[in-house]
């Protein structure tokens, strides 16, 4: 009779995308060449051969009425260099505090974000474990030692692992959204639909801690963001 792993080793093959499932019945339509997710925050990624391996995702916040409904907003271009998710983000806060950056100070403080996240996972040990989610989404990827030399670089592509750790480093609600007509089948829409909330517990404040309005962010099917207003 085969030993049953440990919670803490079926954790660690999660983690490391080497977790196995074999699926006899799903409601959910699996496509072979494509990956699965969740709304637990799985990955189900496909073999071709009837097994799974499922790796952590983080949570799309499904159970959040914002992610139920079409928006509206007016949309800020944001300058398509590497840096526009960090660009969009700093242009964001700075909006929020009634504040704007010049073109030059928009590119300074992007590049104080990415660097903010290099400091806290390649070089504080400690402090990188207090964002473990993060650092499981990098690590699946590439190694770690790779993505803190990429990090270092000018036009390093931000996404979801970054929001993950800068929505908690500057205590800031971010909610990313995709056009609507990229996600209809007809191409039509003109709204945006909500598709993955980041740092929503500081939206609501606590104790001396004011409440914060969050950063939206309209992710295009090109791999850029730009700001949503």
């Amino acid at each position: 009779m085969a030993t049953r792993p440990s919670n803490e080793a079926i954790l660690e093959q999660l983690r490391n995308g080497a977790a196995q499932f074999e699926l006899l019945c799903s409601s959910v339509r699996l496509v072979s060449d494509s990956n699965t997710r969740t709304r637990s925050g799985l990955f189900f990624e496909s073999n071709n051969s009837g097994r799974f391996f499922a790796r952590i995702g983080s949570p799309l916040s499904g159970e959040s009425p914002a992610m139920k409904k079409v928006e509206h907003y007016a949309v800020q271009k944001v300058t398509g260099d590497g840096r526009c998710m960090f660009r969009a983000l700093v242009k964001g806060m700075a909006m929020n505090k009634g504040v704007t950056l010049t073109p030059h100070k928009e590119r300074e403080d992007a590049d104080e974000l990415r660097m903010a996240v290099k400091e806290v996972i390649c070089q504080d040990e400690r402090e990188r474990h207090q964002y473990e989610e993060a650092l499981v989404a990098i690590t699946v990827d590439e190694p770690l030692k790779r993505y803190c030399q990429r990090i270092d670089r000018a036009d390093f592509w931000g996404g979801e692992s970054e929001l993950l750790v800068l929505s908690k480093l500057c205590r800031q609600p971010i909610i990313v959204y995709i056009p609507e007509h990229e996600h209809l089948k007809n191409g039509r829409g003109n709204g945006f639909i909500p598709i993955a909330e980041y740092g929503s517990q500081f939206s609501k404040g606590s104790g001396k801690t004011k409440a914060r309005n969050p950063v939206r962010l309209l992710y295009s099917g090109r791999n850029h963001y730009d700001l949503l207003v």
